[in-house]
């Protein structure tokens, strides 16, 4: 029996679906954009970062002290 216009986007779901075992995370459905690195090396960006946030941490200290916290 054939599927009628408006329940043919349904209908390939459920093909998308059975196909994929019922399995129903969304990464298997919604596709992801590819993200170009920045050319960094993570050798040299991760301990970049970290001493960003331990910055970051120290002003958040210092703030707080002055009543600035939650």
């Amino acid at each position: 029996m054939p599927v009628p216009d408006r329940l043919k986007a349904i209908h390939q779901r459920y093909e998308d679906i059975a196909a994929n075992g019922y399995v129903l995370t969304p990464g298997r459905y919604v596709g992801a954009e590819v993200v170009a690195g920045d050319g960094e090396p993570f050798e040299e960006k991760m301990p970049r970062l970290v001493a960003e946030l331990n910055v970051q941490f120290a002003k958040s200290a210092k703030l707080e002290k002055l009543g600035y916290g939650i």
